[in-house]
């Protein structure tokens, strides 16, 4: 029998235990989280903290999942450093766990700035169950919010917060929202749709100090203005978990680097997850694409050769999807084209209806998207960027209204033909 540790609770490490469960009904499974609470959907908790689902809505599995997979769960246990050497792991409480086999899914946590005031009572990330609890917790007594950051999680804590009948402003350094999924038209009908919500908007802006003796009452803007706010929520991004393995062999760079089989470069550790840095099939190189079904696939094949077998993983795709008061949003590999080099952008704009559609292209070959208001095709979107399918004599179709899977099938059979 072999032992099996998994560090981390969630999508990637869930996916792997249920994977090494089906091919191993022996084995030890032993999963470690520094989290007192059961595998949850993280990226359920805003619509959590905006009261549209209800908390036993998040539970990811059962909660005799463990039992019945004979899974051990060690809660609230901090894993401090891994020894490859001693095929060992070292936890803040003193205890050590072995391995035969160890998978690295230990996620990432929220980038806090070095601003004054950044520790004072009433600042949160949005990440763990506990950061919406304690958030929720304070919303009967605050009028008032303001969300450092116009990325994914610091709108959809707006989003929350909103909806939860709070005056929400948010604090953004650059000139648009979501600058890291949608180009500079897509954001701006989403800024649109946020501000007719009620959501402020302060673009262009950074924030230099909280104010407050103990509790928050402002925010400072380099500008000198102060906003009143009683509640902070940081989404300034997020950094990988990797500080358990500084110092080892394990190789690392933004993230934990994993070859096509996750495994690190120590035959018997893998990594799965927001953690792991793979490969990207738009950009031809590693990266990480912290998503949850990304995740779920990563800790899948992961799992199985962690149990034997030797699963290739042909890599991940940036993409991201959301909705914001009806708006679906959806951004899916390459968003923006830097230089042209091969490549070609398709758009149509309809501002009055906030629809905006844009599919870029490089020799051909579709290699991304966004679309917003109508987010139709985008799964038929995804499967042509993921199958690298050459578009040149379907190109014109693309962006029609009846495009769709038969259109694929169709030019796939055509393309089978070529080479019977």
């Amino acid at each position: 029998m072999k032992q099996f540790v998994i560090i981390g609770n969630s999508a990637a490490g869930i996916s792997a235990a249920e994977a090494i469960r089906q091919k191993d009904k022996q084995s030890k499974i032993t999963v470690i989280s520094d989290e007192d609470y059961p595998a949850y959907c993280r990226c359920l908790i805003s619509y959590y903290l905006a009261a549209e689902v209800k908390e036993d809505k998040i539970l990811y599995r059962p909660e005799n999942f463990y039992k019945e997979n004979n899974i051990e769960l060690l809660l609230n246990k901090k894993v401090n450093s891994v020894d490859p050497k001693k095929n060992r792991i070292l936890c803040e409480d003193k205890t050590q766990v072995a391995f035969d086999a160890l998978l690295i899914a230990t996620g990432a946590s929220p980038k806090f700035p070095e601003t004054p005031g950044i520790k004072k009572r009433g600042v949160f990330g949005l990440r763990t169950i506990k950061d919406t609890k304690e958030i929720e917790g304070l919303l009967p007594v605050t009028k008032g919010a303001c969300v450092l950051g116009g990325g994914l999680v610091g709108l959809k804590a707006a989003y929350a917060l909103r909806k939860r009948n709070l005056e929400v402003k948010v604090i953004i350094k650059s000139k648009q929202v979501l600058s890291q999924m949608l180009d500079s038209v897509a954001a701006a009908i989403v800024a649109r749709r946020l501000e007719e919500n009620g959501i402020e908007l302060v673009f262009g802006q950074e924030v230099t100090e909280i104010i407050g003796n103990g509790e928050i009452r402002a925010v400072k803007l380099e500008s000198g203005k102060a906003l009143a706010c009683a509640l902070i929520v940081v989404g300034k991004g997020v950094e990988p978990n990797i500080d358990l393995v500084k110092g080892t062999a394990i190789k690392v760079n933004e993230g934990i680097i994993a070859d096509n089989f996750l495994t690190t470069n120590i035959p018997n550790i893998y990594t799965a997850g927001d953690v792991c840095e793979s490969f990207d099939l738009t950009l031809g190189s590693h990266t990480i694409n912290a998503l949850w079904p990304l995740a779920v696939e990563q800790g899948r094949i992961a799992g199985l050769n962690m149990a034997g077998d030797k699963v290739n993983y042909a890599g991940s795709i940036g993409m991201n999807s959301i909705e914001f008061f009806g708006l679906p949003v959806v951004s899916l590999g390459i968003y923006k084209v830097r230089e042209q080099n091969g490549f070609e952008e398709l758009q149509v704009l309809d501002e009055q209806a906030g629809v905006y559609k844009k599919l870029i292209l490089k020799d051909n070959v579709l290699v991304g998207a966004i679309l917003a208001g109508n987010i139709k095709n985008s799964g038929v979107f995804l499967k042509m960027i993921r199958d690298k399918i050459n578009v040149s004599s379907i190109k014109d179709k693309l962006l029609k209204e009846n495009f769709g899977y038969p259109d694929i099938m169709d030019f796939m059979k055509e393309k089978e033909q070529v080479y019977v």
